[in-house]
């Protein structure tokens, strides 16, 4: 059993997308991040940055003691390698899918992530912001549409980099880009959105998609924290 501490945001359906696909038996822990759930000091003990996704393996592959885990890449990792699923065995193969699995969390995540906030919740409209962050995810879209130009998928077969990025394409209207205008991506985005995992995973989304994430009372909670608000359990 995984206990999935979630909330559906793309960093979240990333890992709904893994436990659908391999079914793996696993429930939710909602994690309302717009009430503060996530400075809760029992999920701070899984995870410290205080961001979900975060998992807790009841069953790990060394029979021992349940294993955390937080950060969104490193809980596909841990399951790819847990499942021997949707990533290669191969060197080769396995370097391919951490490159595409780490450019996900390094650039295109954090890109549209900043993209979101000055375009969407910044209190103030500011130019410079929003069309610095529309221009970069712009950059990153081309460079994902380059990458899947005669590919099915970012590393050949579908893999965890696909999981990770397809959740960070969905909102590309709000991200103020057009999929026309990058047909590998679309046709790679189309055919990733029929899978029937994918649109279980999103099914199971739908349940907490009613409560607003982010309104004047959420705002200060997610956008207003600092090192001083930050409760620090103690650490194993």
């Amino acid at each position: 059993m995984i206990d999935l501490h979630y909330w559906p945001t793309p960093n979240g359906h990333k890992i709904t997308l893994f436990l659908e696909e391999t079914g793996l038996d696993y429930r939710i822990v909602p994690v309302d991040i717009g009430a503060g759930e996530q400075f809760q000091p029992d999920f701070l003990k899984i995870a410290p940055n205080n961001r979900m996704p975060a998992i807790v393996d009841q069953a790990p592959a060394d029979g021992g003691a349940p294993i955390s885990l937080f950060e969104s890449g490193a809980i596909l990792l841990y399951l790819a390698e847990k499942t021997g699923r949707f990533l290669p065995a191969d060197i080769r193969g396995r370097k391919t899918v951490l490159e595409w699995l780490f450019w996900q969390v390094g650039g295109l995540g954090p890109m549209a992530g900043q993209n979101h906030h000055f375009s969407v919740y910044a209190p103030e409209r500011l130019p410079y912001a929003i069309d610095r962050y529309v221009k970069e995810t712009n950059r990153l879209y081309g460079v994902l549409d380059g990458r899947l130009a005669g590919r099915d998928f970012i590393a050949g077969d579908y893999s965890i980099a696909d999981m990770a990025s397809y959740p960070w394409i969905v909102p590309w209207e709000r991200q103020g880009q057009r999929l026309d205008d990058f047909p590998n991506l679309k046709r790679w985005f189309e055919a990733i959105a029929e899978r029937p995992a994918t649109r279980r995973a999103y099914e199971k989304g739908q349940a907490y998609a009613s409560r607003p994430t982010v309104n004047e009372d959420s705002r200060r909670i997610l956008f207003g924290q600092t090192a001083a608000t930050v409760r620090r359990p103690s650490q194993d």
